[in-house]
């Protein structure tokens, strides 16, 4: 984690890390999880708040309903997991978590997991943009190329593939950006144009020059 980063109380703190997740989850103020009732008290123990609906009157957290449920892992662990994920160029391990948060490693792997998940949305449903606006896409590839077999020539020295950071036997993630909306990645069990085509018929497509969107009936240009 970035050293301008630690000294953010919701990294250390467990009511400033309670603060910051509850005013992201409700930012009107606590609403049930259970009911949907935005009408709710604070009850003696911190953080935790009671329905006032008559038929519901269930106590509640801002963990409740959300990938932090049940879970025994601090607030501030929390924050800092998906601070990681968020800030990562590239992508985060679970073994970076645990050195981070100097906890043991399957805390470190449960948050790590609980993350991705919460970050995961697949698919192009429901399809996003719609007239008159712009949805930019772009792509990578994620994971170790395929092994290659020993060879005696190299005498145990690494292989290093002449075509770089190719794509060969690493999967792909599409990320899909609407222009003052929402942000959208996922893992296509194919990957072509086709695939693509599917996220909103009158949607203006910006992308970069990939061959991969060669044959998408839709209007291009390289992202501004």
């Amino acid at each position: 984690m970035a050293k301008n980063n630690i000294a953010n109380p919701i990294f250390s703190h467990e009511t400033a890390a309670r603060g910051w997740f509850e005013a992201a989850r409700w930012p009107n103020g606590p609403v049930c999880p259970k009911c949907g009732s935005a009408k709710a008290y604070a009850t003696k123990k911190a953080g935790v708040y009671r329905c006032a609906s008559p038929t519901c009157r269930k106590d509640f957290t801002v963990m409740t309903g959300s990938i932090m449920e049940r879970s025994h892992a601090k607030l501030t662990q929390w924050a800092a997991a998906f601070h990681l994920a968020a800030s990562s160029k590239k992508r985060f391990s679970a073994h970076q978590l645990h050195r981070e948060l100097g906890c043991q490693y399957n805390t470190a792997w449960f948050l790590a997991h609980r993350v991705r998940e919460a970050m995961r949305r697949g698919g192009l449903e429901p399809p996003m943009g719609g007239e008159g606006q712009v949805v930019e896409a772009d792509e990578t590839y994620f994971g170790e190329q395929e092994n290659r077999r020993p060879s005696s020539q190299r005498k145990g020295r690494p292989y290093i593939s002449k075509h770089g950071r190719g794509p060969g036997g690493k999967r792909m993630v599409i990320a899909l950006v609407e222009r003052g909306g929402n942000v959208r990645s996922f893992h296509p069990g194919k990957a072509d144009g086709e695939t693509v085509s599917a996220i909103a018929r009158e949607s203006r497509l910006h992308t970069d020059e990939s061959k991969l969107y060669s044959n998408v009936g839709k209007e291009f240009s390289a992202p501004q």
